[in-house]
């Protein structure tokens, strides 16, 4: 056997084995639920993520629902795409931009207050299989909703019904809660080199 035969036998034994361990473990895992994702971190690409999420689920037939808590009536190209899908999409953008620009502790406590009515509405609703909550973890984290609730909100949302929550600092409460969670490391990013927020990579 010349050593190149040899090789490929090797590889497609170590194939076989691995193939052998990854049956099993999959063979393993038989329980189907609602989960709740939390997509968190100091890098790019939460919301991002979320948006791949609600494609994915709109490829398979399913009812999605969006919340935004701070971005306002922001013209993205995401709620551009999703429009498309008309009523197999619900969105609703009820934040009133960030912190820093409404600069009234008082009004964004009440635009979160909405938001989370608008959320607990859409978790209600039988029709809706994926719902993206994004940027909760900001209003968390500035403490415009109690904690508490939310947290009790989400675990007892009905057992089909996926769930993800967008934004940097995730609460601990919240992560330990989620069935599933990701943090965004920031590496590098462009805007430490000037560069500007651009149509089609960040909005």
């Amino acid at each position: 056997m010349t050593d190149e035969a040899e090789d490929a036998a090797r590889h497609k034994a170590k194939m076989a084995k691995r193939k052998a361990v990854q049956d099993a473990e999959v063979a393993g895992k038989t329980l189907e639920k609602g989960l709740l994702i939390v997509n968190t971190g100091p890098g790019k690409g939460k919301s991002t993520a979320a948006f791949g999420l609600i494609l994915r689920a709109l490829g398979h037939g399913w009812r999605i629902g969006v919340v935004q808590f701070i971005k306002g009536a922001w013209s993205t190209g995401e709620r551009k795409a999703l429009d498309a899908f008309g009523d197999q999409v619900s969105w609703h953008s009820m934040g009133e931009g960030f912190t820093w620009e409404t600069q009234d502790k008082a009004r964004d406590i009440a635009a979160a207050t909405r938001a989370f009515g608008k959320a607990r509405e859409l978790m209600a609703d039988e029709s809706i299989r994926l719902l993206v909550l994004d940027e909760l973890n900001i209003a968390l984290r500035y403490d415009y909703l109690p904690l508490a609730e939310v947290v009790a909100a989400l675990q007892a949302r009905r057992p089909d019904l996926h769930v993800v929550v967008t934004g940097r600092n995730a609460k601990p409460e919240l992560i330990e809660a989620a069935d599933l969670v990701t943090e965004m490391t920031l590496v590098k990013h462009h805007f430490a080199a000037g560069v500007k927020a651009q149509e089609g990579i960040e909005f």
